[in-house]
């Protein structure tokens, strides 16, 4: 699967001494926190030693929206101005961090809020990534076949889903996960299952077993595009598309649903801002992960 990543932001507050003039500089460490959300589009990050939080209002906008990516490249820029309305920027400290500090909007300073800053200008930037996978036991790097780095174009079975959100890859109604691809680190998907020897691995063999009849057409039991339980000899008792000894056939008629794993990832980045004791060009604010779907596809048999 692709790797997602977090982004670690530190920066620093700059204080002007209404005494003498002199600098003093204090850091406002909000490395590896985790970003959340709630309700509208509100991004926050919080901490509770000393108790501060970080937050971002995106006004007049659903997080939907957000996740409407390209079909073509799986991302989706999207850049808002920071006006003191609709899209805020907040810096707050407080006595002690209350419970659930944010809701459906920023609220208003409460008891226990010592300070509460809003930056008057800026940029807010979010980059939405869309990552898919099939879970099925091959990482998606190894599942570029021709090897020329384009994860789009490998397609063993031709059933118009690529290899790495294709659950089944050879197109045989046997899902990948229960061909044994025995993949590990070290060995990588050197131990594959290859029942027939063929130096073809059973995940991306349709004719497992040799005998001349495709894996999907090895359904003399229960024609329903699975298999798996059919076996015929119960002196093998393995499924009749691993035994060469049995090679009736009954033509399948349709592929199996494929479930896509999706997940999401928003890159918030904020420019320009420009708070009572702070002025930032640049925040790398964080990631938010939004909480894994999938979506089902059935390909076009053929």
């Amino acid at each position: 699967m692709r790797q997602s990543f977090l982004i670690s932001i530190s920066f620093l507050l700059v204080f002007l001494s209404c005494d003498d003039g002199d600098i003093i500089t204090a850091a406002l460490e909000f490395n590896d926190l985790e970003v959340q959300t709630c309700g509208s589009v509100l991004f926050y990050k919080e901490k509770t030693n000393p108790p501060e939080t970080l937050s971002i209002q995106i006004g007049n906008t659903e997080l939907s929206s957000l996740l409407a990516v390209d079909a073509d490249t799986n991302t989706l820029q999207r850049t808002f101005v920071i006006n003191g309305t609709s899209n805020r920027f907040n810096y707050r400290t407080y006595s002690s961090l209350p419970d659930d500090p944010f809701c459906n909007d920023i609220p208003n300073s409460q008891l226990n809020v010592i300070s509460d800053d809003e930056s008057t200008s800026g940029t807010i930037t979010t980059l939405t990534t869309l990552v898919e996978d099939d879970n099925d036991g091959i990482p998606a790097e190894l599942e570029d076949i021709n090897g020329n780095g384009n994860l789009e174009d490998d397609d063993t079975d031709g059933d118009g889903l690529p290899n790495y959100i294709d659950f089944d890859d050879d197109g045989d109604n046997v899902p990948t996960t229960a061909e044994k691809v025995n993949y590990t680190e070290n060995d990588g998907l050197s131990l594959a299952q290859d029942t027939d020897g063929d130096g073809i691995p059973d995940y991306l063999d349709n004719d497992d077993d040799n005998d001349g009849v495709l894996t999907r057409d090895e359904e003399n039991l229960s024609p329903d595009k699975n298999p798996l339980n059919d076996i015929t000899s119960d002196a093998f008792s393995i499924a009749d598309f691993l035994n060469p000894e049995v090679n009736s056939q009954v033509p399948a008629t349709g592929y199996r649903a494929h479930i896509i794993a999706e997940s999401y990832e928003i890159v918030i980045n904020v420019s320009g801002i420009n708070l009572s004791n702070l002025v930032q060009d640049q925040l790398l604010f964080g990631t938010y992960s939004v909480p894994s779907a999938s979506r089902t596809i059935t390909p076009t048999f053929n």
